[in-house]
Parts: C-alpha cells; sequence; structure tokens
C-alpha cells in the first residue's frame, strides 16, 4: 500500500545507555554543526547516552582579538577539537555524533570532521543568522544532507520555519526545526528528523 511518507522511526529511547550495541545495528556517523556559541556542546551533552567527550578550552584574551564575541561576551569556554556523543535511537539505529568547533580558527578540522558522515545537524540563533553564512556554505559545500536546528536563545526573535529557510536562502523543502539544546527529547526530535531526511531517499526508514 502507498504510503503518504516516510515511514516513523520508533518513539525516543530513554537517556539509559543500552548494555551492549545491536549486533546488526546501521551505525551512522552525524554531525553537529553551527557558529560559535550557538549551543553545540550543549546540545551533544543533553542527548549522549554515554558520557559525552568534549575538547573545551578557557578562552583568552588572546583568543579574544581574532574572535567574534559579537553577541556572545559572556561565553567562558570554546571547543578547540570536536565534542562526541552517542545515541541509540532503536535496535536499527546507533548515531555517533560529532560537534565541530563554532571558530574560524579551528575549521581547519572540517574536512576531518565530514569525513564519513551521513549528514549534518546546522545549529543557528535567529538573534544571530549572519553568523550562520560562513557556515552554511561549508555544509553546504560538503554536499551532505542537512537540517537546520533553530536553538532558542531567550533574547533571540521567534521566526517561522519558513522565515528562516528564506533569510538563510536554503533550498526549498529543507527541514527546519525549533528546539532548545538543553532539552534532551527537544534534541532527540531533531535527531530523528535528521536522520529520516538523510535516510528516505535510501528507502531505510
Amino acid at each position: 500500500m502507498d504510503s503518504a511518507g516516510p515511514s516513523p522511526l520508533p518513539e525516543a529511547p530513554d537517556s539509559r545507555p543500552p548494555a551492549h550495541l545491536p549486533e546488526n545495528a546501521l551505525m551512522l556517523k552525524v554531525v553537529v554543526a553551527g557558529p560559535f556559541a550557538v549551543g553545540k556542546t550543549t546540545f551533544v551533552s543533553a542527548v549522549s547516552e554515554i558520557q559525552s567527550r568534549h575538547t573545551e578550552e578557557l578562552m583568552t584574551q588572546a583568543g579574544a582579538l581574532v574572535d567574534d564575541l559579537e553577541g556572545v561576551d559572556a561565553k567562558t569556554h570554546t571547543t578547540v577539537g570536536t565534542d562526541f556523543g552517542r545515541l541509540t535511537l532503536d535496535d536499527r539505529l546507533v548515531l555517533y555524533m560529532f560537534g565541530s568547533p563554532g571558530q574560524k580558527r579551528f575549521r581547519v578540522l572540517w574536512d576531518d570532521i565530514v569525513s564519513g558522515a551521513l549528514g549534518i545537524l546546522v545549529l543557528v540563533d535567529t538573534g544571530r543568522l549572519d553568523a550562520a553564512f560562513e557556515v552554511m556554505d561549508m555544509v553546504e559545500a560538503a554536499g551532505l544532507p542537512y537540517v537546520v536546528g533553530v536553538n532558542h536563545f531567550p533574547a533571540s526573535p521567534v521566526h517561522s520555519p519558513d522565515d528562516v529557510r528564506a533569510a538563510l536562502d536554503l533550498p526549498a523543502g529543507t527541514p527546519v526545526v525549533g528546539l532548545d539544546a538543553r532539552d534532551r527529547d527537544a534534541c532527540l526530535d531533531a535527531l530523528i528528523t535528521m536522520t529520516q531526511h538523510v535516510l528516505s531517499p535510501l528507502e531505510m526508514v
């Protein structure tokens, strides 16, 4: 029987890591990208079923001379390598998440981080959408399917998905989802949307 759309993935798992990974699970590498201070480390920490790994360092005055801190002057730490986490969606899918650093001086790591990935979740802040343009260029150059996640900050304006899609000049049909990077359920929903977007053309969901 014809289906009106991709079959939904099972309900989101709980936060407890499985005792062991399913033997026949499909293991996917996904990238969590976005501009500086948009919530990538927070996102990976919130959703990972294992203790997430981070390469964060204290920001220095020397770094302030080369980094764009407009709108994020309260930030004290920054990712200098990558964040890493794991999420088992069900007995079929295990996601390995790699968070990319947001500062321009660490973008030399980008090619290594996206190598072997099947998709990208791009986090943006509607209060600093202009900061996302360079990242979006890199994402599109990578040639991977992606979903845009709008991380809601209290001081940032609220825009509809269509408005965000238009502001970032995204291709029609690019999924745009709202989330709070501190909320595990919201992060799960975003990853499920991205997984469906990546695998549906392959008829794997």
